[in-house]
């Protein structure tokens, strides 16, 4: 008798790969055999998908059954391939057709009712077997609706191993079941961030912040408590653009692949995380023993990373943000495997300046010697300091400010997306050509060469005596110079100019060393 063989999706990271799985049916005694690196979750699945199929109704035969999932030197892990191992052990037999199995992938986990329980990771493992030419899936009924956003495949979703084999041609009496629903742990109504128009002064901070969101550059805000800071980083997400198609599929899926459920379909608003300062460098980035996981960082990709009361954050933890900030990217290195996630996200830290707040404030006693006041702040390296494109200052907002500002409102955070979106079209016209599509992608030797703003100018004469004078590194020039487009493309200017680059080289040299 013929193997029967069907398809499953190993995740790593954020990869898939095809995991074809044959079952062999013999006349020996009976036994239930899994080979192909199974994990411990995946060796358990011998019982489940033996006592599910005598629930269900649609029974497997008391004979040997040996299922290999290929290829073999592909770590496999979690449960989400007990439909494919129960629905080939079917056709094995010849209660199903083999050719119907054959060129569906098949997904989730069953339960020993028999029901199929809905798995995390779907919306990834279905993109996986889209890309590797595969259009037709089954699923879970809880996933259903999650894997079908993604375009171009045929999702067949199943409440039972029972429906399942239905469907495939098995002579089952068919019966009534509740499908599993899927789960709310993660199903967060979406967050909407408050209008820019509700800071009250810090005009100051409010441009840059429309710099920061128009050129995709980093950020970080130091001023006392209550000085507006975590209000101001929260507008961020508010500013920026939607999300193109690719863009959304690709923060939905890591949402997923976090055990979210998408049951409202993609979202084309920004992420926005805010981890605790008690987290660890494996919640920043991503790990785990057996499922890697993405963290923070890359849960954040395509939208904002804040950190609020950054000195409070280990500095082992705000050191692993160092390397995502270049690369765009986080690998998790494990002894059989490496997983990547993309981390191509806005950092916004935000912090006191001394433990007690006071210092530099007005009216504030600082209780804090200098060298508490150092090694605090100390806690952020210079290194990461270094790849923050805008670093400000922001101060309490005064009675006598209030008092200027009158009737007069703040800009509203859609007049405030629609310069940003008119700036970051200005940047991509630009950019036509090139891998780049932002201003902070913008590489510096293409910056000092094709970019236009060459050394010895006249537009980078201050920055220029700057860096000779050890005042900014040759990476600080170089996103100087980035902040300096934004702001030319915010002020619909052709290039920029000494302007520009002076109002560039104050946001970066905004808090005082």
């Amino acid at each position: 008798m013929p193997v029967a063989r069907t398809r499953s999706v190993a995740l790593l990271g954020l990869a898939g790969s095809i995991v074809e799985v044959e079952a062999d049916l013999s006349s020996q005694l009976p036994a239930f055999v899994i080979i192909g690196l199974p994990d411990a979750a995946l060796a358990e699945a011998r019982e489940r998908v033996r006592s599910a199929a005598v629930n269900a109704g649609c029974p497997l035969p008391q004979r040997r059954l040996t299922v290999n999932l290929s290829p073999a030197a592909l770590p496999k892990h979690g449960s989400g391939f007990d439909l494919a191992i129960a629905i080939a052990c079917l056709a094995a037999a010849g209660e199903i057709a083999r050719e119907s199995v054959d060129r569906v992938v098949h997904l989730g986990e069953l339960g020993l009712d028999g029901r199929l329980r809905p798995i995390d990771g779907i919306l990834p493992a279905v993109l996986a077997a889209s890309r590797a030419g595969h259009d037709t899936v089954m699923v879970p009924a809880g996933n259903a609706a999650e894997a079908s956003l993604v375009p171009g495949v045929t999702v067949i979703g199943v409440a039972s191993l029972l429906e399942a084999a239905i469907w495939h041609g098995g002579a089952y009496e068919v019966r009534e079941i509740d499908a599993v629903p899927s789960t709310d742990r993660a199903d967060e109504p979406e967050q909407v961030p408050g209008d820019l128009a509700d800071v009250a002064g810090n005009e100051e901070a409010v441009e840059a912040l429309l710099v920061a969101a128009a050129g995709g550059h980093h950020m970080f805000l130091l001023g006392p408590p209550g000085a507006g800071k975590t209000m101001l980083a929260s507008r961020l997400p508010g500013i920026l653009p939607d999300l193109d198609s690719d863009a959304a599929l690709e923060v939905a899926s890591l949402r997923s692949l976090a055990g979210g459920r998408l049951v409202n379909g993609l979202s084309l608003r920004p992420p926005f995380e805010a981890p605790h300062h008690t987290a660890t460098a494996a919640a920043m980035v991503g790990g785990g023993s057996r499922l890697i996981r993405p963290g923070a960082a890359a849960r954040a990709t395509h939208g904002v990373l804040f950190l609020d009361e950054a000195p409070e954050f280990p500095a082992s933890v705000l050191d692993v943000l160092r390397q995502p900030l270049e690369s765009g990217s986080v690998s998790i290195h494990r002894a059989t495997a490496v997983a990547s996630f993309p981390a191509r996200f806005q950092l916004v830290l935000a912090a006191n300046p001394c433990p007690c707040g006071g210092y530099d404030s007005p009216g504030n006693e600082c209780t804090c010697p200098p060298s508490m006041r150092r090694r605090y702040l100390g806690r952020i390296s210079g290194p990461l300091l270094d790849r923050i494109d805008v670093q400000l200052k922001v101060p309490r907002v005064t009675a006598a400010g209030l008092r200027l500002m009158g009737e007069r409102t703040g800009i509203t955070s859609d007049e405030a997306r629609a310069r940003v979106i008119e700036a970051r079209a200005a940047a991509s016209d630009r950019l036509l050509g090139t891998p780049w599509r932002t201003n902070a992608e913008m590489p510096g030797p293409w910056l000092r060469g094709a970019g236009g703003l060459h050394p010895g100018g006249k537009a980078t004469a201050a920055l220029d005596r700057a860096l000779e004078r050890g005042g900014v590194t040759m990476r600080g020039y170089d996103r100087v110079l980035k902040v300096a487009w934004t702001i030319a493309d915010l002020d619909g200017a052709v290039r920029p100019g000494a302007d520009q680059v002076g109002r560039a080289f104050y946001l970066r040299k905004g808090i005082p060393a």
